[in-house]
């Protein structure tokens, strides 16, 4: 099995002029989105390139320290914009988003880096990185579909709780079929894509392993590793960033003290 092969900058640079046929398409249905497509590839192109300069001195300074920090920022970027896509308050739901991820990923990464790949050292940046990484991206829509989800239900069974606060339920009772909702459609793309994988789908890590000349079988058991991880990831991030908001955004009295902004 041959290694990766290298791609020049010349030809994807070549390839990258497909572009401009979203470009196209947004013209001709006047979408108005060239100025997002452009933006978010600049971006993107720049993000990628200095990430890829600064992992390369991570990884060889692989300093525990270090690699701490970069996690805790990676979780408060995170969490800044699973609360700016679901158009909330940062002051009253960045903490419990950040604690949720935060929850969610230390545990699990410590259980996978220790008891399960177990590099030497266990916090080598190498794999401590890539792995927080891909937890993390799978876990953040999650949280933006779980919090547009439990707020929305306010609203679409307002009734519902007023009756319950008013025969004198507590606010974290009364709302907890709301967190229920949250949850089970929060979860609902993570295990459809478990149920396809393999079949319609080929995962993009097990696709890289591959490409970079590594067994099938030993991309297989990562992905594995990884897709289950990523499901109880989210499940405790989720939860937990649920049952804190639940604490965070109700009164004593019942009353929702943010609500989704417009667009």
């Amino acid at each position: 099995m041959q290694d990766a092969l290298d791609i020049s900058v010349l030809n994807l640079f070549a390839f990258s002029l497909l572009m401009l046929i979203p470009l196209s398409i947004n013209a001709y249905f006047k979408l108005s989105l060239a100025k997002d497509i452009l933006l978010g590839v600049v971006r993107m192109a720049v993000q990628l390139a200095l990430i890829g300069i600064y992992l390369e001195y991570l990884f060889e300074l692989d300093s525990w320290i270090v690699n701490l920090v970069w996690l805790l920022v990676m979780m408060l970027i995170g969490a800044s914009s699973v609360v700016s896509k679901s158009r909330l308050p940062k002051s009253l739901l960045l903490l419990p988003v950040f604690s949720g991820l935060f929850f969610g990923l230390l545990p699990i990464l410590l259980v996978v880096c220790i008891a399960v790949v177990q590099p030497q050292p266990f916090y080598s940046a190498q794999y401590v990185i890539p792995l927080s990484g891909m937890l993390l991206g799978n876990s953040l829509s999650g949280n933006i579909v779980a919090l547009q989800n439990f707020f929305g239900s306010f609203d679409a069974r307002q009734e519902e709780y007023a009756g319950k606060i008013s025969l004198g339920a507590s606010p974290i009772y009364a709302s907890r079929p709301f967190v229920e909702v949250a949850l089970q459609k929060s979860l609902a793309p993570i295990l459809a894509t478990m149920a396809t994988m393999g079949l319609v789908s080929l995962p993009g890590m097990m696709t890289g392993q591959i490409l970079s000349g590594t067994s099938p079988i030993i991309a297989i058991k990562y992905q594995l590793l990884i897709m289950m991880a990523i499901f109880v990831m989210m499940n405790i991030s989720i939860t937990s960033c649920l049952l804190l908001t639940q604490r965070r955004v109700l009164s004593p009295e019942g009353r929702l003290l943010c609500k989704i902004r417009d667009k």
